[in-house]
């Protein structure tokens, strides 16, 4: 970790008392860690804001025996092979299933194929979850 520097700042006491209650509530130890995840957190949601390459990962659920569903998932990602990093398939039930994107693109791309995978029709369920390639968070 690089140099701490100690810092103070003022904080109403019932602002500080929720303060307490989310650190508390989170599982941290202390203050300054939460606090330090807040701000990485912030950094993360700037990447995303300024289209810079971050990192993506979209879970969906849908239902393998939608007509030709698995193979429009499969040409949609082909067609983003230089930024699909890896994908997970695994089957739920006899007629349901789960696959885990990661993808590493400018943000606008990510929630871009985001967006086409959700449209296709059996696809029950899609999130996508937003993170960092760590490059802004230094």
């Amino acid at each position: 970790m690089s140099d701490l520097v100690r810092l103070s700042l003022s904080l109403e006491k019932p602002l500080l008392d929720q303060l307490e209650k989310l650190v508390k509530r989170s599982g941290y130890t202390n203050r300054s860690e939460f606090v330090r995840d807040l701000v990485r957190k912030r950094l993360v949601d700037e990447e995303w804001e300024k289209d810079r390459v971050v990192l993506g990962t979209v879970t969906l659920v849908y239902d393998h025996h939608q007509r030709l569903l698995s193979k429009k998932l499969t040409e949609l990602q082909h067609d983003h092979h230089d930024e699909v990093l890896a994908t997970t398939h695994v089957h739920l039930t006899a007629h349901l299933c789960a696959e885990v994107i990661i993808m590493r693109a400018k943000a606008s791309h990510v929630r871009q194929l985001s967006d086409r995978l959700q449209q296709q029709k059996g696809v029950l369920h899609a999130e996508l979850s937003m993170a960092s390639t760590g490059a802004h968070l230094h």
